[in-house]
């Protein structure tokens, strides 16, 4: 067994697996904390480096391409220390740190573990249900549906087409971008009809804009890993699911399935689709709906219902 345990958080390795599990110190960031152990399995690591700095040091874990939801959902974007593949090391167990590192590397030598893209997802993501309250509204996900609860302070559009619910079978994709604390982030739940939607993620009822706390809008990556990690793994997307033109689709390409007809709602849930429709007429009128987002909108709340 080779470990290392820092204020930062501690790394294991017993020859096939690396568990990493965050501090509890108070500089720890909250999204590694609620993120939680994470187990990495041997076949889903690329390479372990050490780099040595002035005050200290630390130990980066590069993970092969589509090993990881995670990396997958995220793309790169986590800021760094919320990164769970770094581990801050003190100076005076910078030896400590050299030795898991090169044990790890080693049994990957050992077991010839390639460098390549994997196929399928090697980490499962966070376990679910999953619900994050952003700046924008609350988002949860039981492993299903996607649910979006708008806050008071949503966008008038958002508030007047409801909570949105989406299963996972619509869904074609999340994107996610983190809320900087300078810049605005989102995360936008993309499905086949909406993937060319042009709406800002502020009016997009499809989309949470991430403009509050950074700290918390973070967690939303919880989310957005969930969802991945159920959805096709990347590399057995076709173009038609990849949202690529019809124009550019092979002509070999099985021709999507059309949608069962609607099922009409109850007669409460009427009423509650003709008010909605006629806050969006009054926001249209008023202007403060350009005639492209009224026709967004209106189909988002139609397809709701």
């Amino acid at each position: 067994m080779a470990e290392i345990i820092q204020r930062d958080g501690t790394w294991a390795f017993d020859g096939s697996t690396v568990r990493i599990t965050p501090g509890l110190h108070r500089s720890v960031p909250l999204f590694r904390q609620t993120y939680g152990e994470v187990a990495v399995p041997l076949e889903a690591i690329a390479g372990v480096v050490f780099e040595p700095e002035r005050k200290r040091g630390r130990l980066r874990m590069r993970l092969r391409e589509g090993a990881d939801p995670l990396l997958q959902a995220t793309g790169g974007r986590l800021p760094d220390p919320a990164d769970p593949y770094r581990l801050l090391v003190d100076l005076d167990r910078v030896g400590v740190a050299e030795y898991v590192a090169e044990e790890i590397r080693q049994a990957l030598l050992l077991d010839q573990i390639p460098k390549e893209p994997t196929k399928a997802y090697l980490l499962p993501g966070p376990p679910v249900p999953v619900s994050v309250r952003s700046s924008d509204g609350t988002v949860s996900f039981d492993g299903t549906q996607v649910r979006i609860d708008w806050s008071d302070t949503s966008d008038r559009v958002k508030r007047a087409t409801g909570p949105r619910i989406v299963t996972i079978g619509d869904l074609v994709e999340v994107e996610w971008l983190p809320n900087s604390g300078y810049e605005d982030g989102f995360m936008r739940f993309v499905t086949r009809e909406t993937v060319f939607s042009k709406l800002p993620p502020e009016k997009d009822p499809y989309a949470l804009d991430l403009w509050g706390s950074a700290r918390r809008d973070l967690l939303t990556a919880l989310v957005a890993t969930a969802v991945t990690a159920r959805l096709p793994h990347p590399s057995t997307r076709t173009a038609v699911e990849e949202g690529e033109p019809a124009a550019r689709h092979p002509r070999h390409l099985t021709p999507r399935p059309r949608r069962a007809p609607a099922i009409p709602a109850p007669a409460d849930h009427h009423d509650v689709l003709l008010r909605r429709l006629r806050e969006l007429g009054e926001l249209h009128r008023d202007g403060v709906l350009t005639d492209e987002e009224f026709a967004m909108t209106k189909a988002a709340v139609l397809r709701g219902f």
